[in-house]
């Protein structure tokens, strides 16, 4: 159990948290100033240090160099002792365990990184063997060219031996490299180390330099993990060194691990620049959950067309030409890059409607490729009288060919030159001819019962919505879910496109049969939060900002996640539910 460490904010596995000494410190940060090293084993035989909450005092350790085997690790492995100030254990990924430490310094962090697969698989073993509410520690490591995308894949403390050493050869560090201090004619720095100019400009202050660039790149990766927005910065960040690069991409392809760490919500913009964006954590699951979820419940074509620049697409005026043209009379999905298909029902719901790309006209084979698995998986789901295709040519018409050939459907086209020509335009009117068009009830309860799929599980809607159960009233996107006597249940979120419950909705999500995610508490009734040391268990797919129900011997109540399930399980510090509602029972 930790008591001087406590995560506040999540972006990925990425973390802003605070190491609550005497003077507290927000991490990811450097460590040099407040952690003192109690020494190795390995020279000579060490008590326990007495420690103070002034320090993160690393316990008596042994360290091994990357590589050393198994046996020889569990052979010389320390019983770390049970103490009641900030402490840190030395681990490699095989020794990793809970040891009551509040930090776990990586033993071999200087064999392993510039080794993407080995640091990942390292930095994951030592994160999936501890608390969630730890810090991890790697010293002898960071530059500010690789210590935002150690942040990223997880990492919280570092110091600044490494840059201090770099300095002192004659190495001057930059967020975008390093430069051999002969080869610059002038100082690419505002730092205070760098005021004096080239000519008086001495390795010493190199090395000061260094560790200022250092903690200034923290500060950047800091504010980008509160943004919610560091995985932008990484996709650029990373390319200066081709490790680093390939670091975030070995990770992107360990998808429960980054999945489980990741908001399913959140306010930041999510901008897809680079082809990587493809296999984000919240593109890979807003399609999984498209096509595994949600079910068309519109007995009408299926009309598919092209994104716009602004979101929510329903707001742009490409989108306002498509609805005038197609009246209620089909169902709209919308195409695009990054995100695949979206749904009309959807086009709020996370990242939908918070996602920004790069428009060049011309589609990678990449986007085509993603995009149209996406819509193949999405029509072996759903089944649609008709499919008319309202697509101009670049990148769109390709996928719609694609797919078209791959399951054997005949889509009509009726784009000419551009979807908002009056000439596309007619056609696309007259594809929907005799169709007639769907009533705003239908609509909105289709919208309510889709996002309760998103959010809950395949068939989820129906089960926690039935036909003739519930009424909708006020304004799209401000919905609220009424009993047919007037109780409401719940109202939508415009901000995410998500639902949020009342009591009684809760206890009819409950009742349903739909999946629920609960979070148990002792026998206390929260006000406001529920702190994770109250939680007993929690569903282990509880993700950041999910819509959860909190139950006791005490209390019953409804609120948003403030951490995933198996943290809220293994913590000992922080938020784990922001209550909404809650009741004494």
């Amino acid at each position: 159990m930790t008591d001087y460490f406590e995560v506040h904010a999540r972006d990925g596995a990425a973390r802003i948290g605070e190491l609550r000494l005497s003077a507290p410190l927000t991490t990811p940060a450097l460590g040099d100033d407040v952690v003192e090293d109690a020494g190795s084993l390995w020279s000579e035989a060490r008590t326990t240090p007495e420690g103070s909450e002034e320090a993160l005092t690393v316990l008596p350790h042994r360290a091994f160099p990357a590589g050393t085997r198994e046996a020889v690790q569990e052979s010389f492995a320390v019983d770390y002792p049970d103490v009641d100030f900030p402490s840190a254990a030395v681990v490699t990924a095989e020794t990793a365990a809970d040891y009551g430490a509040d930090a776990y310094v990586l033993a071999d962090a200087v064999g392993v990184v510039g080794h993407a697969s080995a640091f990942v698989d390292a930095v994951r073993a030592v994160r999936d063997a501890t608390p969630a509410d730890t810090a991890l520690y790697l010293a002898g490591v960071a530059t500010p060219a690789n210590v935002a995308t150690l942040a990223y894949c997880g990492v919280d403390l570092v110091d600044g031996k490494f840059a201090r050493i770099k300095g002192r050869q004659g190495r001057y560090l930059a967020s975008d490299g390093e430069y051999f201090l002969e080869d610059l004619d002038e100082l690419p720095c505002a730092c205070p180390a760098c005021q004096s100019g080239r000519e008086s400009f001495t390795r010493g202050d190199c090395a000061t330099h260094n560790v200022n660039a250092l903690a200034a790149e923290l500060a950047r990766v800091r504010r980008r993990i509160r943004d919610g927005r560091l995985r932008d910065y990484v996709e650029g960040q990373a390319r200066h060194e081709a490790w680093c690069t390939a670091a975030f991409r070995t990770l992107d392809q360990q998808y429960g691990f980054v999945e489980e760490r990741t908001p399913v919500i959140r306010d930041a913009e999510l901008l897809s620049a680079t082809e990587d964006t493809l296999r984000r954590v919240e593109i890979q699951r807003f399609a999984d959950r498209v096509t595994s979820r949600y079910r068309n419940r519109f007995d009408r074509p299926l009309v598919l067309v092209p994104c716009s620049a602004r979101k929510p697409y329903s707001e742009s005026q490409s989108h306002a030409q498509f609805h005038d043209a197609i009246n209620f009379r089909a169902h709209l999905v919308s195409m695009t890059s990054p995100i695949g298909v979206v749904p009309q029902e959807l086009e709020l719901t996370y990242p939908a409607q918070h996602y920004d790309s790069v428009v060049t006209g011309r589609w990678s084979e990449d986007e085509i490729g993603f995009v149209a698995r996406v819509l193949e998986r999405y029509l072996e789901r759903n089944d649609y009288p008709k499919i008319v295709a309202h697509v101009p040519d670049e990148g769109y018409r390709e996928v719609c060919e694609r797919v078209e050939a791959s399951l054997g459907l005949d889509f009509e086209y009726t784009v000419v030159d551009h979807p908002t020509t009056d000439d596309s335009l007619a056609n696309l009117r007259d594809a929907l001819d005799g169709e007639m068009s769907y009533r705003k009830r239908t609509r909105e309860h289709s919208t309510v019962r889709a996002i309760a799929d998103y959010m809950f599980g395949d068939g989820a809607g129906d089960e926690v919505f039935p036909s003739g159960t519930f009424q909708t009233t006020a304004r799209y996107p401000k919905l609220q879910v009424r009993g047919t006597e007037g109780e409401q249940w719940a109202t939508m979120v415009p901000q995410y496109g998500m639902l949020a419950f009342t009591l009684a909705g809760a206890r009819r999500w409950v009742e349903s049969d739909a999946p629920t995610k609960t979070v148990e508490i002792d026998s206390f009734v929260p006000h406001g939060s529920v702190l994770a040391p109250g939680v007993v268990d929690a569903s282990a797919d509880i993700r950041v900002g999910d819509e959860v129900v909190v139950t006791g011997p005490k209390a019953f109540g409804v609120g948003r996640a403030e951490m995933s399930g198996p943290e809220m399980c293994g913590s000992s510090r922080g938020i784990a539910v922001e209550v909404r509602h809650v009741e004494e029972t």
